[in-house]
């Protein structure tokens, strides 16, 4: 078996003296591994950072076997994030909440287009961190995750929703949130898509949200935790306020 595809390297892993086995969110395909002959050659190294999108060729006896690739560069993400601290950060985020969260051989093509968006908005910080939001909005709806912001779980309310309970994972108005607002996650206006600006702190408070359900409700069923590079990343937001 084999296809040809277009793909982000996620992570790339020694694998002997010499190779590399590689993990490639690919459009069609969804996340695959492979193996990369010479992987851990100075030619391969650079295209094989994470964030790089890259023209591929998988290869395998059969669908459950690993296979491997052959891997050309598209468009040298990597390289472009290097020079802005903020910028790397939310490279590395990305790339380490898909390697976490998307199973493997399993198309998810609008979570692909998402992240590429994402990846190609980095060099401008008044966007990337809300468009990060929004694609693990997203993210969690493909996985079956969604969460329900339309109303308010407890009035049925469609107005004046600024919160999220952790529970129901649905809109809380500020009116009937209010008793509970410290035990609520925030709701920025457009998380929901009653706003289509957002300033860094509501990209910010939306961030916590998307990131307390990506570790509550897809990765404690593997019992791991938020990826250290998704906390790092809102950490040097929350600092940049």
């Amino acid at each position: 078996m084999n296809f040809t595809d277009v793909g982000i390297v996620l992570d790339a892993r020694g694998h002997g003296e010499t190779h590399a086995v590689v993990d490639v969110f690919t459009e069609h395909h969804g996340r695959r591994a492979g193996l990369v002959y010479g992987g851990q050659g100075r030619r391969m190294r650079p295209l094989l950072q994470p964030g790089n999108e890259v023209a591929v060729e998988w290869k395998g006896r059969g669908e459950d076997s690993l296979g491997h690739f052959s891997l050309e560069m598209a468009h040298a993400r990597a390289a472009e994030a290097m020079g802005e601290r903020l910028s790397l950060a939310g490279l590395s985020a990305a790339c380490a909440v898909a390697l976490a969260t998307l199973p493997e051989r399993e198309a998810h093509q609008r979570a692909y287009k998402a992240m590429a968006v994402l990846l190609g908005a980095l060099d401008d910080l008044d966007i990337w961190p809300a468009l990060m939001a929004r694609w693990e909005i997203g993210l969690l709806a493909e996985l079956g995750f969604g969460l329900t912001l339309d109303r308010c779980a407890s009035t049925g309310a469609r107005e004046n929703l600024i919160y999220v309970s952790p529970r129901s994972a649905c809109a809380v108005s500020a009116e009937a949130g209010a008793p509970y607002k410290d035990k609520l996650l925030p709701l920025p206006p457009f998380l929901r898509g009653a706003s289509t600006q957002a300033s860094l702190f509501e990209a910010v408070d939306a961030l916590k949200t998307t990131g307390f359900f990506i570790e509550t409700r897809i990765l404690h069923l593997a019992d791991k935790p938020l990826p250290e590079a998704r906390l790092r990343v809102l950490e040097l937001l929350t600092a940049r306020l």
